[in-house]
Formats: C-alpha cells, sequence, structure tokens
C-alpha cells in the first residue's frame, strides 16, 4: 500500500479532472435538445462520480475516497491517503450553458494535508494542477475579491468594503479560487462553510502556485476529518494576506 505521494499522484489527478471534464462537456451539449437543464445536472453529478470513483479505485485500490455524491463509510479514516472529489462543483452554471464558471476537482490528501490538486475548468478548456505548478499572475490595480453570484455572504461584501476591494461575482468554488491563481482576482474567502471536497483541490493547486492559503484565522487548512465541514477558507496572494487576514478579523469583530 501506498504511503506517500509521487509525481504519478500529481499526473493522475490532473488526467482524471480533464477527462471527467470533457465527459461533461459533452454531455452539457445535449440541454434544450435530449434533456432539460435539471436533468444534465444529475446527470453531471452522478457520471463524473462514477467515472472518477471507479478510475481512482482501479488505480490506487488501498487509497480512501471522499465524495461530494458517494456514500461516506469512514473507512477513509484509517488511510494515509485519501482523494477528496467534487466531479461537479457549480452544478447550478453547469446547466446555464455557455456559462464557464464550473469545475470538476480532484485531490489527494496525505495525511490530512492536501499535497496532490487539480481543477478542471471545462468550459475554458483548462486544467490547473500540480502536476506542472501554474504560475499565479500579479495584479497592480485595484484589490479584487471574488464572491458568489447567486449568495454572497454578508460578512464578505462587508470585506471588501473593509478592504476597499472590488468584487467580482462568480460561479463555482474551484472557479472562484482559479480566478486567483488566474489573476482574474486577487482574494477569495468564503465565510459560510464548505464541505472538504469544495476546497481541497482548489488549496493544494493555489498554494502549490505561491498564492496564501489558510483558514480564516490564519490556520493551517486540513482534511479528512471524521465531518468534513469546513468553516471558511481563505486564497489570496501572498503579499495580501496580512491585509486580509486583519480584515476578517475585523469583520468577524463588528
Amino acid at each position: 500500500m501506498a504511503s506517500s505521494v509521487d509525481h504519478m499522484d500529481h499526473l493522475e489527478a490532473a488526467h482524471l479532472a480533464g477527462e471527467a471534464g470533457r465527459l461533461l462537456v459533452r454531455l452539457r451539449m445535449g440541454i434544450g435538445e435530449t434533456m432539460t437543464a435539471d436533468e444534465a445536472r444529475n446527470r453531471g453529478d452522478a457520471e463524473s462520480h462514477e467515472f472518477l470513483a471507479q478510475e481512482i479505485s482501479r488505480l490506487h485500490p488501498e487509497d480512501g475516497l471522499l465524495s461530494e455524491e458517494g456514500k461516506d463509510d469512514l473507512t477513509r479514516l484509517t488511510r494515509d491517503r485519501v482523494w477528496i472529489i467534487d466531479p461537479l462543483d457549480g452544478t447550478r452554471e453547469f446547466g446555464e450553458p455557455p456559462r464557464d464558471d464550473w469545475a470538476v476537482h480532484v485531490a489527494l490528501a496525505h495525511r490530512g494535508r492536501a499535497i496532490v490538486g487539480a481543477v478542471a475548468l471545462p468550459g475554458l478548456g483548462v486544467v490547473l494542477s500540480t502536476a506542472n505548478p501554474p504560475y499565479a499572475n500579479r495584479s497592480n490595480g485595484a484589490v479584487r475579491l471574488v464572491v458568489s453570484r447567486t449568495r454572497p455572504p454578508t460578512s464578505v461584501v462587508e470585506l471588501a468594503s473593509v478592504l476597499g476591494a472590488e468584487l467580482v461575482s462568480m460561479g463555482s468554488a474551484g472557479a472562484k479560487a482559479m480566478a486567483v491563481v488566474l489573476g482574474n482576482a486577487d482574494i477569495y474567502f468564503h465565510s459560510g462553510g464548505q464541505y472538504e471536497w469544495d476546497s481541497a483541490a482548489p488549496v493544494a493547486v493555489a498554494k502549490c502556485a505561491g498564492l496564501h492559503v489558510s483558514r480564516g484565522d490564519g490556520s493551517e487548512i486540513t482534511y479528512n476529518h471524521e465531518d468534513p465541514w469546513l468553516p471558511d477558507v481563505l486564497i489570496c496572494r501572498p503579499e495580501l494576506a496580512e491585509q486580509a487576514l486583519s480584515a476578517i478579523g475585523t469583520v468577524g469583530s463588528l
């Protein structure tokens, strides 16, 4: 049984995320012709999960697995290596072509730390992964804070006010996190709570790209807990980390 992580794990994560993304793109083409948007969303969640779960089981039968769409029997808690996947992040946006702010997440946590990660943005034809570490683009303009387009938490709106930041609305968690990597935003802070599959792959990729990654109080984010609920996540350009953490503390005390 593998007890550590090697380069092949990074390559496999990128490949699997990309293949699942292509599966979803093909499926999405049927919206309005052979299926409704809701039918496509349901099939997308199920078929992407089935593909990823089967491939991970085939490639790494001794590893644990945590998926948004799979039954969690907690055997993963006995494993050092646990794959954490979100087969379709941004299901709402997936069902609204031509929106491209949806994603596929494939991560591998080793002893609680998300080391391997791949985030496919199939609508853009892009896979960002730890196999080929992306370079986080920088911006010298106004600070841009990415926020949910449908459910922007009041705390994040308040945070933007404290930072004097512009709000950038976007769909899935993966798309928002990768917007910082791609230089289309500077800070992603989610305070409304997420599950491990929402952030594991984005966190691994962002960290590999040289970005600051932490909880809202600055502590490390860890994975493969019995309860996969995570209260918050901060991903930002490293030179903004101190300012962002200070502002988060201020908002929390308001």
